[in-house]
């Protein structure tokens, strides 16, 4: 067996009109799907969310707000994203600092999520 990449995350979260509302401000877009399920796209990926305490079946055994961590790739500089970030209102948590990624070097800022989420963004070096 040869894993080849992600396809989608699941996210819980308290509210998801404010979670939708905050992935959008950073380039999602707002997908609606089954039966009255919502997910956020990107590229080639999604992130699925599921609200708290109504889960689709199966979930995590411990699903909770606020318990995850991404990292998600960005096409141009940092410091782009660092400006969009403020023009959009979503304060940075901490960065710009150097990280490794999964195939090298990543330049990266952090923010949290309406449920406190820790979402990175990087920039590859």
């Amino acid at each position: 067996m040869r894993i080849r990449s992600l396809d989608h995350i699941v996210l819980t979260c308290a509210d998801p009109d404010a979670t939708v509302a905050f992935y959008e401000r950073v380039g999602m877009e707002r997908e609606e799907f089954g039966a009255g399920r919502l997910a956020l796209r990107f590229g080639d990926q999604k992130l699925n969310l599921h609200w708290a305490g109504a889960e689709f079946q199966p979930h995590a055994a411990m699903p909770a707000p606020g318990s995850a961590d991404l990292c998600l790739l960005v096409d141009g500089p940092i410091a782009a994203v660092v400006e969009h970030l403020a023009l959009v209102g979503i304060p940075v948590e901490e960065g710009p600092v150097e990280r490794t990624g999964a195939v090298g070097p990543l330049l990266s800022v952090y923010v949290r999520d309406p449920d406190g989420n820790l979402v990175e963004f990087a920039e590859q070096l």
